[in-house]
């Protein structure tokens, strides 16, 4: 394990507290686990032991943590036997957990216009982002969090008509989460599968609808924010690029260990000194999109 991580990672017997069950195969899980509660920050993850015969454990995302009351929240869509069998977990049931792990968001204190993007089961972190922010979080960052999110599952998420104000989106995306509406983050739905209220087409092609109405001087106040599926995650690094934004990205990968000993989650990003491995687990997860992404 890298020394920076050493004393930060826990390991919880989490009790299960809830688990609620979405369209396609998605889930919510509320697991108490104080410790990993107590330290989790948005971007970082939770390593789960989903049945007691399954010995490799599997990576989620932190949706929530609630270091008052002691818990933590995930989402996950069933792929595979491991989180297949996880879906069997009741309240009352325990789970054995890790976390929470790796670097997460950070803010730049020049560019503290947080806006997010996020596709699927990458929606995650970018909730926990704009409560984390709503809540005061990061100081710095005085101008409202947006967030754009994609999918072209149903949303596993209460949805409402979008009241926050939020000028400049498109007139066809009326549609938002209802937990970012009650924390004033606003925010706007997009899909390919033509749910009502969505706008019809990528999450990014949202997002630059969106920027496109910014003036410079508005643009020169933002960072992207964005976790999701590798080609997602891609077209977001252009559209920073497109922008002249910086962007951090929020990678998911398979792994073993999840401390940094295995490798298994290495990718390659570039550095000052040229290309390397990095690990997702310990490394990351979360990195410059210049980074992961580069120029031609």
């Amino acid at each position: 394990m890298n020394q920076e991580h050493r004393n930060t990672i826990c390991v919880e017997d989490a009790e299960v507290l809830l688990h609620t069950a979405f369209a396609d195969e998605q889930f919510i899980l509320r697991l108490a686990a104080p410790k990993c509660a107590e330290r989790a920050k948005p971007g970082s993850f939770v390593h789960i032991q989903c049945a007691g015969d399954i010995p490799m454990r599997r990576p989620l995302s932190i949706m929530r943590a609630n270091a008052q009351a002691g818990w933590i929240e995930v989402l996950y869509k069933v792929m595979g036997t491991g989180l297949k069998s996880l879906t069997i977990s009741e309240p009352g049931d325990r789970l054995s957990i890790m976390g929470p792990i790796g670097n997460g968001f950070s803010l730049d204190p020049e560019r503290p216009r947080t806006v997010m993007i996020g596709g699927g089961v990458g929606i995650p972190p970018l909730v926990f982002l704009s409560e984390y922010i709503q809540q005061g979080g990061w100081n710095n960052a005085q101008v409202s969090p947006v967030a754009f999110l994609g999918s072209e599952l149903p949303f596993p998420f209460e949805l409402t008509t979008g009241t926050v104000p939020l000028a400049g989106a498109p007139v066809s995306a009326t549609a938002a989460l209802n937990d970012l509406e009650k924390c004033a983050v606003p925010s706007r739905l997009a899909t390919l599968s033509g749910f009502e209220g969505c706008y019809s087409g990528y999450v990014t092609g949202l997002a630059r609808e969106w920027l496109n109405t910014l003036t410079e001087d508005e643009r020169a106040m933002i960072t992207l924010y964005a976790c999701g599926p590798e080609p997602m995650l891609d077209a977001v690094a252009k559209l920073a690029r497109e922008f002249q934004l910086p962007s951090q990205l929020c990678l998911e990968e398979y792994m073993a260990c999840a401390v940094g000993g295995c490798a298994g989650c290495a990718v390659q990003v570039m550095t000052e000194t040229g290309p390397a491995m990095k690990r997702v687990c310990v490394d990351g997860p979360v990195f410059s999109g210049e980074a992961v992404y580069p120029p031609d």
